[in-house]
This record gives C-alpha cells, structure tokens and sequence, in this order.
C-alpha cells in the first residue's frame, strides 16, 4: 500500500525551543486483511516523531483491536495523544457513495458496535491521552502544551463546553476527529495555535484540477478546498487535516487523493 508523508514546518515554539517533530495520523479503518497498510504503519517509528496524535477511526472490525495495537507498536512508546471517530464505535455498513456528495440530513446508517471501551483502555494503560471531550497538558522537549479535544462531532458527541478556557502554557493543540465549523470556531475563540482533524479522507475521490486536484466534499461544514493538509484563515489557528490512510470496507479506493500520514515540525518563531 503506497502512501504520502506531507511534511511541514511551523514556527510555534518560543524563541530558542528545541524542534517539536509531530506525526499525525487519522482514518486507518483497520481490519485483520489490511496487511499493506499495517505494514506502513510498523514503519513509522522510524520518522522518530516526538508527539503522535491521531484524528480518529482507527478500527472498521470487530477484530482490529489487537491488530491496530500491534500495527502501532512501536510508536506506543511515545507521547501520544488521540480522539475517536464513529467508526471506531460502530463497524461501517454498506451506503450509497453518491449520498456523500449530498447535504447532510444528520441520519447515520450505523452498524455492529465495536469493542471501543478495550481499546480505548489498552491505549491510556499505554501512557496515550484520551482527548474525547477532556483536556490535559504534556511537556515535549521542555516545552509546556496545553491540550484539548471532542469526541466525533460527526455522531454529535462533541462537548466542546468541557474543555473551553484560555490557553496555557507555552503552545496549544486542539484535536478532533470531524472538523465541524462549530468546533474550529469554539476552539479559536479560546486562541488555540495549532488544530488537528481527520474525518474527510481528503474527499477519496478528487478530481484533476490546475495545480493539482480538487475535492468534492468534506464529509461534513468544512469547505472543501481545506479538505487535507495545512490551511489557516486570517487571525484562526492552522488546521490540519489528514486526508487518512484507509477508508470503508465498501469503499476501497482512492482517486486522485492517496493514502497519507503528516510530519509536523514546530520550529522557534
């Protein structure tokens, strides 16, 4: 399974601050089969990331729980923190492609649930952060992070209320799996720096366009041309959003938008 390392580097960090290298990951849609894309994932560790965050839908079965611990082995040593997506609460069921290219009714054709209570507890055993409507901070290299995050606006489950406050600390990170319009805003009321989100699969069928490419739909309020990579309006925090690295089981494929996993680096302003 080949896939894209975006990389990008932001001044964040105080003057002087050591180099902050952080991975973020989203939408691996796990199963037992998957063995190309489990295979990328073991490799990882070797992009040496001092933070991993992940945006979301690491499961698409009820037996992926051991196989995305073991496929995430190595990077479970590090600083990690994560939200869910909806896949990683129901198992994905069969609907028809084109009804994502329409408005959004708020109906959600939910399957099987998933084992998502093992999972999420072999992740905090492993020192990972739970940021489903929860805040907390870390220190990476000597630098003080506030950070903060929802559970799937998608489903309706983000709390964005129980987490709200001005920042601390040296930097701060917000992070949710669907980047709904409510939850950017929220979030840049309280002057977060640095946003990270999944959900879009970066369209999964784009279509050629000047310069590149161009998305149908977000899946959700996001405007389509902030669908996947780094992106910042005016006086907001940057967003970045992963266009993932798996998608439905009744969807296998991708157009014109591959499979990717982002590296950022956060420099001295």
């Amino acid at each position: 399974m080949a896939y894209q390392l975006r990389q990008v580097s932001l001044p964040l960090l105080p003057s002087g601050a050591s180099d902050i290298r952080i991975l973020h990951f989203s939408d691996l849609h796990l199963t037992p089969a998957r063995k190309g894309e489990i295979a990328d994932i073991k490799g990882w560790a070797k992009l040496k990331p001092d933070l991993v965050i992940s945006t979301g839908d690491f499961l698409a079965h009820r037996e992926a729980v051991g196989v995305a611990l073991s496929a995430l082995d190595e990077l479970l040593d590090l600083p990690g923190l994560y939200v869910f997506g909806s896949n990683d609460y129901y198992a994905p069921k069969f609907k028809n492609p084109l009804s994502y290219l329409k408005k959004d009714s708020g109906e959600r054709n939910l399957g099987e649930k998933l084992p998502i209570d093992e999972f999420d507890r072999q992740l905090q055993n492993l020192g990972w952060i739970n940021l489903n409507n929860k805040r907390s901070s870390i220190s990476i290299n000597g630098i003080a992070i506030d950070v903060r995050g929802t559970d799937d606006a998608h489903l309706e489950l983000d709390e964005y209320e129980r987490v709200s406050g001005k920042k601390s600390g040296d930097l701060s990170i917000g992070v949710t799996h669907a980047p709904y319009g409510r939850v950017l805003d929220a979030m840049a009321q309280d002057e977060i720096d640095l946003i990270f989100a999944g959900h879009t699969h970066g369209g999964q069928v784009r279509m050629p366009w000047f310069g590149g490419s161009r998305s149908l739909t977000t899946n959700c309020d996001l405007p389509n041309w902030r669908s996947r990579g780094l992106t910042k309006i005016d006086s907001q925090p940057y967003l970045n959003v992963s266009a993932g690295m798996g998608y439905s089981p009744f969807a296998p494929f991708r157009i014109f938008c591959p499979s990717e996993v982002s590296l950022i680096t956060l420099i001295a302003i």
